[in-house]
């Protein structure tokens, strides 16, 4: 049986990104009470995710990710659920037509509510002068508002995560077992959308191909369970060690250490560091993990990783999720691919096309351009042609609403436009036309990779 080691351990190891809490007492209260809460997950679901990332690894499947940046607790609404669960089911079934493969599908959901931050400290010109509090870490640390009693790191915090991952993860399953996720429903979105899309010829095509499809299954009288329900994971950055530490549990068939707090968990860009923490904790869990690379990534130490996290190179184990941005992505991500490629490393190759991507608007807001996102992933794609490689996936940050935070698309938001309801508190997200637009476009690129 593995041996977790313990959180004094961990820290002492030296782990990035925590929070400075004030209350040691209280951070214990919660820990505790976390140690004893019930599962979020099972690990055997965590065990067939990692059994389809296997399959993404071999081109035999395609990963799609999605979801908040980070998310709110006041977010954990039905509406607010099911609507990105709508876009990512509508995504999927695009993306699955075009591939003619399984597409699976994984949410950014129940448990992505802490984010690291460049900065411990955040400052901002009042009328009474230049005021610095502590940096808002996700809902899982502190809150939004910019007062020195909402920004103090409270640990309470963590229990919230706990009780709004298992709101989210309730609404989920009834949403995908209650013929919410039905098939056909979901190509009927997807046909008034391409009604609606400025781009709608370039769409219809594919659309139209879908529905003679389904119409030809309806006609001979081909009705699987598959057309009614999908199989839908949760995953998230496992950022905060005494959270993730304390939703640790051995699995009584194994008797192995497991993550319950999501199926799939992942390590960031800054808490990557070889000898560091996260690494060391993530080496011992047993769910399928991610390791977020950079344009700071070197060949060398992604074989490092491997070697750290996936002694056995197992399949379906390890993914390294790239993130170079849309001008460094065809140079940079060769050399790692290659690299790994020729040691033998089984590992899935996912696309974040977000977080290298990402500017000032002359307005003031945080954004990124449609059209860097869908150039990124384009560079991607192009990178694995022509190396013989398989373009596993992509993980994007995306909302089911009409939010303004990304410039471009069909939609022509500008930097002005960004105003008009800009939401998001970390990041900035593709709204719901802007996801499935990228949808429909990745699934051209798909095409391509098969034909």
């Amino acid at each position: 049986m593995s041996t977790i080691p313990t959180l004094d351990q961990l820290h002492a190891l030296g782990a990035a990104q925590q929070p400075t809490y004030p209350d040691q007492a209280a951070v214990g209260k919660a820990v505790a009470r976390l140690r004893t809460a019930p599962p979020l997950v099972f690990a055997g679901e965590c065990d067939e995710l990692k059994d389809k990332i296997a399959a993404v690894s071999r081109g035999e499947a395609f990963l799609l990710a999605g979801g908040d940046c980070a998310e709110t607790f006041d977010g954990v609404t039905a509406d607010n659920v099911r609507n990105k669960l709508r876009v990512l089911l509508q995504m999927a079934v695009v993306l699955t037509y075009a591939a003619s493969v399984p597409v699976v599908k994984l949410g950014r959901m129940a448990g992505q509510y802490a984010k690291p931050r460049s900065s411990d400290l955040e400052t901002r010109d009042t009328p009474d002068g230049p005021v610095t509090l502590p940096a808002y870490r996700g809902d899982a640390v502190n809150g939004f508002e910019f007062t020195p009693e909402s920004r103090i790191p409270d640990p309470q915090r963590l229990v919230d995560v706990y009780n709004s991952s298992a709101a989210t993860l309730n609404l989920v399953r009834a949403f995908v077992t209650g013929g919410y996720a039905d098939l056909r429903q979901v190509h009927t979105w997807n046909n008034d959308f391409v009604r609606e899309s400025p781009y709608a010829q370039r769409y219809e095509l594919m659309a139209g191909e879908i529905e003679r499809a389904l119409t030809f299954m309806k006609a001979i009288g081909a009705d699987p369970d598959e057309f009614h329900r999908v199989d839908f994971h949760a995953s998230h950055e496992a950022l905060l060690l005494e959270y993730e530490h304390a939703m640790t549990r051995i699995d009584s068939r194994t008797e192995q250490p497991y993550n319950v707090s999501g199926h799939m968990v992942w390590i960031g860009e800054r808490t990557r560091q070889i000898d560091g923490a996260h690494v060391e904790y993530f080496r011992h869990i047993r769910n399928p993990i991610g390791v977020k690379l950079g344009p700071t990534a070197t060949p060398d130490e992604a074989l490092a990783l491997a070697a750290r996290l996936n002694p056995d190179n197992e399949p379906g184990r390890l993914t390294f999720i790239t993130r170079f941005g849309a001008g460094k992505v065809r140079d940079g991500l060769p050399p790692l691919v290659e690299k790994v490629t020729a040691e033998g490393v089984q590992v899935a190759w996912v696309s974040d096309p977000m977080h290298g991507n990402t500017f000032e608007a002359s307005t003031g807001y945080k954004t990124r351009r449609f059209d860097d996102v869908l150039d990124e992933i384009q560079g991607f794609f192009d990178v694995h042609r022509a190396l013989g490689t398989v373009p596993g996936g992509m993980m994007v940050e995306m909302t089911g609403d009409d939010v303004t935070e990304i410039v471009g698309g069909g939609e022509e938001i500008d930097e002005h436009g960004l105003a008009h309801r800009y939401e998001s508190v970390v990041d900035p997200r593709l709204n719901r036309v802007q996801s499935l637009e990228l949808a429909f476009l990745v699934a051209e690129m798909l095409r391509a990779r098969t034909s």
